[in-house]
C-alpha cells in the first residue's frame, strides 16, 4: 500500500503513524523522515520557502520512485507527503514513511525514496530571505551523489 499527497497545508506525523498502524499488519519496523525549513541558508536568515510543482507529472514521478523502492525492498507501506506553496521557517516540507517486517528494509527504502525525491521529483524551490532578497534553489551536487550511490 502506498499513498502520495502534494498539498499546501501542514501534516501531522502522529496521525500519519496511526493511519499506518491501522492499515498494515505484520509490521516490525516503521521509519519516518520529516524535512523542515531551516532558519539559515548561505549564511543568510530565511523568511520562508516557496515551492512549485507540475500537477499530475510530479505525482507520477513520485509513484515511479515508490515502485522502484518496492521492487528493491519488501516494504508493506509507503506514505509521501510533500508540501507546496509558501512554507515558513521551522515548518514541515516533506514526510516519507516506510514500513516493513524488518528495520533494514524500512530504513533503506526510506532513504532511497528521499534521495530520489530530492533529485527526480519535479519541484522548484525559491528561498526568500529576511532581507527581502530571494533566489531559486539549484540542485546540490551532494544530492546527486547520494542518489548515484543507489545505482552502484
Amino acid at each position: 500500500m502506498h499513498r502520495i499527497s502534494i498539498q499546501e497545508q501542514d501534516f501531522c506525523l502522529q496521525q500519519e503513524l496511526q493511519a499506518l498502524e491501522s492499515g498494515v499488519s505484520n509490521t516490525g519496523a516503521m521509519v519516518s523522515f520529516t524535512g523542515k525549513v531551516r532558519e539559515h541558508d548561505h549564511d543568510k536568515a530565511l523568511s520562508h520557502l516557496f515551492l512549485e510543482y507540475f500537477p499530475g507529472v510530479t505525482e507520477k514521478e513520485i509513484e515511479k520512485i515508490i515502485l522502484q523502492a518496492k521492487a528493491q525492498w519488501p516494504i508493506h507501506y509507503v506514505r509521501v507527503i510533500h508540501r507546496v506553496g509558501r512554507i515558513a521557517v521551522n515548518e514541515n516540507i516533506v514526510l516519507v514513511l516506510t514500513a516493513s517486517e524488518h528495520r533494514k528494509a524500512a530504513y533503506q527504502a526510506n532513504e532511497f525514496i528521499m534521495d530520489y525525491l530530492k533529485t527526480h521529483a519535479p519541484f522548484w524551490k525559491k528561498e526568500h530571505f529576511v532581507d527581502g532578497s530571494s533566489h531559486w534553489v539549484e540542485m546540490k551536487q551532494s544530492d546527486l551523489e547520494h542518489t548515484a550511490c543507489w545505482q552502484a
